[in-house]
């Protein structure tokens, strides 16, 4: 792997330093191609998103930042280092949360915690462990083989917060929480943020991606085919509704509002609809009709790939 040069960011202005860039990474596993000259630049002091279905490459790119898996070609830099050469500076300035996480069963929270701060030469304050440890409802005394999912997915977060990175890498952090656990955790991230540090986060829920992210990098089938805001997520996707009405009406005065495909409208009373985009057009002309009830189905992550991204050739 060959490292970037004649970059024209220099160290005298680190801000200008890319907090991740990476330039056609690749990385095969025998015949399958994760990742397929990934190209990807995150800016220092943001939150970065990092959608994808299963087996886009999300995991495997994260971890070849982490040089715990070795590319196969591409150039990478993390905080301005090569990971390749420089690993142990770049993990002891990352926190890392990975997708499959493996604790020490026989430890409490506690144990492990202190264990871990010890390695990082005790660079975590006690008082912020407590303190996050506190947030996220963890009890630190139980061993961690008696924890549920969500609490060692708590344990994992918290390991990769406590010593305050200047990066924090996080394969899917909200996983296994419930929502008011989730809605902590990216309150959490917005304050890191705001302290100066720098979240690269994948998940599959758009809707905490669009929550907290600063900018979104969508991976398909190993290549970042875009790189935008998370409104723009919105503008472009599909939603489904289901209107119903007091009395019968003709389903094609809703099917040419702007953005509206006719799904079904059989028996007149109700209509199902594909809205493409905006709600702004199909609400005018609702706003017309006897409308009783009305239902919008938020899309899933797989739908906006179908809507960006249908007619790609390798579709």
């Amino acid at each position: 792997m060959r490292s970037i040069e004649g970059n024209a960011k220099t160290l005298d202005d680190p801000m200008q330093i890319p907090a991740i860039e990476i330039k056609g990474l690749t990385k095969s596993y025998g015949r399958v191609q994760a990742l397929r000259g990934v190209d990807l630049e995150v800016r220092q002091v943001e939150i970065f998103g990092f959608l994808g279905p299963n087996g886009a490459g999300k995991t495997t790119a994260i971890r070849c930042m982490l040089d715990l898996i070795r590319p196969d070609g591409g150039e990478l830099r993390v905080l301005g280092m090569d990971p390749r050469r420089q690993s142990v500076e770049v993990r002891e300035r990352t926190g890392y949360l990975p997708g499959e996480l493996s604790l020490y069963p026989n430890l409490t929270a506690r144990g492990m915690l202190r264990l871990l701060n010890s390695l990082r030469r005790h660079r975590a304050d006690p008082a912020t462990i407590e303190s996050l440890a506190e947030r996220l409802a963890l009890d630190l005394d139980t061993p961690i083989k008696n924890l549920s999912k969500g609490n060692k997915q708590k344990a994992g977060l918290l390991q990769a917060l406590m010593h305050r990175p200047e990066l924090l890498i996080l394969d899917e952090p909200t996983l296994g929480l419930d929502p008011l656990m989730q809605k902590e955790v990216l309150q959490i991230l917005r304050e890191a943020r705001a302290a100066g540090t720098t979240v690269f986060f994948s998940s599959h829920n758009i809707s905490e991606v669009e929550e907290v992210a600063d900018r979104v990098g969508i991976i398909r089938k190993g290549r970042v085919v875009e790189v935008l805001e998370p409104e723009s997520l919105w503008d472009r996707s599909l939603r489904r509704v289901r209107v119903r009405f007091r009395k019968a009406v003709d389903p094609q005065r809703v099917a040419e509002a702007p953005g509206v495909t006719l799904l079904d409208g059989s028996d007149g009373t109700s209509v199902v609809l594909q809205v493409t985009g905006e709600m702004g057009g199909l609400i005018r002309v609702l706003a017309q009709l006897p409308v009783r009830d009305l239902e919008t189905e938020r899309p899933t992550l797989e739908e906006i790939f179908l809507a960006l991204y249908r007619n790609d050739e390798e579709d």
